[in-house]
């Protein structure tokens, strides 16, 4: 299983990369896994700001949907248009070019929920 050791993670499944005030926010290797051959990805939320903790979307897999959870509050200012053809790029690279949003973070917001990588392996391997 693929943990990057630069990225953040949450208790759900997704991951964050912090450039600056901007995170780009996928779904982790281990996710992907779960979830199988994912065949759509549905996010409507460009534009909003969306809270910590609540769906901003969903990916429907051959077998299951499963919501989407912001790991930290910000606006989504894009969502990866490669994704619409090509979900399955979730399944091949999750913490490449499978990427879902880019995320405006918001003034303030609590990064204190995020785990580090070796938090996150924990986390996995009692799952």
């Amino acid at each position: 299983m693929n943990i990057p050791q630069d990225l953040l993670y949450t208790s759900e499944h997704e991951w964050v990369r912090i450039e600056g005030d901007i995170a780009v926010i996928g779904i982790t290797d281990f996710a992907q896994s779960q979830l199988g051959d994912i065949v759509y990805v549905d996010i409507e939320t460009v534009g909003d700001e969306v809270e910590a903790n609540d769906v901003f979307g969903s990916v429907e897999a051959v077998k299951t949907v499963s919501d989407l959870f912001m790991p930290i509050t910000g606006t989504i200012l894009e969502v990866n248009a490669a994704l619409e053809d090509d979900p399955q790029f979730v399944n091949e690279e999750p913490y490449g070019s499978g990427w879902m949003i880019k995320v405006q973070i918001s003034e303030g917001a609590d990064r204190s929920a995020l785990l580090s990588a070796a938090d996150y392996e924990a986390q996995v391997e009692n799952a």
